[in-house]
């Protein structure tokens, strides 16, 4: 019993990155229209932004995500698991929801983003930047 125990004490630290992302179970991709940004696009795609980069620990890089994340206006959080961010961002006049997701891969030490529109054509930029504005928030 005591042995047991000491085992389960020993793998906790490391149990909330058991989940692994593999790099290609990872969905963010963007539709055809221009009001997706995802760190997982092509490189060579309008679509595609830098995902962000750690160097602290995994539990450390997403508790200082997610206090950016949260010190942006009219968010709403969504999922908020080990390794996965996803929230709501609801525009201010009309109330259009975007979806921000945010995927950690630890042993790559990035957090992959994805910023988009739920309606709409083109988003004038709004996805790009507030994802660049997390980024900074994240970076401080």
């Amino acid at each position: 019993m005591l042995k047991r125990t000491l085992i389960i004490i020993l793998l906790i630290p490391f149990s909330s990155y058991t989940f692994a992302q593999d790099i290609e179970k990872i969905n963010m991709t963007c539709p055809e229209s221009p009001n997706c940004v995802s760190s997982m696009a092509d490189t060579n795609s309008n679509h595609y932004i830098k995902p962000y980069i750690f160097n602290d620990s995994p539990d450390k890089a997403m508790a200082r995500l997610k206090i950016a994340l949260l010190r942006n206006k009219r968010v709403t959080l969504v999922t908020n698991e080990p390794g996965i961010l996803k929230a709501e961002v609801k525009s201010l006049i009309f109330r259009f929801i975007d979806d921000v997701e945010f995927t950690l891969v630890a042993e790559q030490e990035v957090i992959h983003v994805r910023s988009s529109s739920r309606t709409g054509y083109y988003d004038f930029g709004v996805n790009r930047r507030r994802i660049e504005k997390i980024r900074k928030l994240f970076n401080k």
